[in-house]
């Protein structure tokens, strides 16, 4: 089975991601950031990744710190599910559109952590939510997950819809990246023989 349960503590934030990337979309999300939430959930259900992610952080100073902890976690535990990457696809890509809003995703499970986001919200918050925390999201996932990700919104005017179409998208490339190549026979995805 792809699962992994990761425990991540600080003096900061207290964080537990379990995760598998055989599911079927089930998650229990309870961050401290509920908009986070929000945008978990949308990787869980496009991407049908069983989730569990729990945070105790410090939210009383900003959301900074459970927002990017929490995407260093889920990248740690990516990375454990995913273990040496043998018959996946690899790649992974998605358009996903929210009526005016429009992004793509491209991701590639390389080993070699790239982030590389091209956003221009509408509006600096969401709610309470700083868009500027999504980038730290992404940027503690992909150092973790040791996977180069291209974000790019193509078009929006609606803050919320960028940024969840922005979520949907990463949801279903990585599921696309992450899913067993039935032709690959079981071999790692790169010509060096190792990821």
């Amino acid at each position: 089975m792809r699962t992994a349960t990761i425990e991540r503590n600080t003096q900061e934030t207290r964080i537990r991601v379990s995760i598998n990337l055989d599911g079927t979309g089930t998650r229990t999300l309870n961050t401290g950031v509920p908009f986070l939430d929000h945008m978990l959930d949308q990787i869980a259900r496009h991407g049908l990744f069983d989730l569990d992610v729990r945070c105790d952080g410090d939210t009383h100073i900003d959301d900074h710190h459970s927002v990017e902890d929490v995407g260093i976690t889920l990248g740690q535990a990516f990375a454990a599910a995913a273990g040496d990457k043998a018959g996946l696809r690899r790649y992974g890509h998605a358009y996903v559109p929210l009526d005016e809003a429009l992004s793509r995703v491209v991701v590639d499970l390389s080993g070699r952590p790239g982030l590389f986001y091209h956003v221009d919200y509408s509006r600096a918050r969401i709610g309470t939510f700083d868009v500027d925390l999504a980038r730290e999201f992404f940027q503690g996932f992909v150092n973790h997950a040791q996977a180069t990700v291209h974000i790019d919104n193509l078009r929006g005017e609606n803050a919320h819809h960028q940024c969840e179409t922005i979520f949907k998208a990463f949801g279903r490339a990585l599921r696309m990246a992450t899913e067993v190549d039935p032709r690959a026979g079981g071999a790692i995805p790169s010509t060096k023989g190792s990821l």
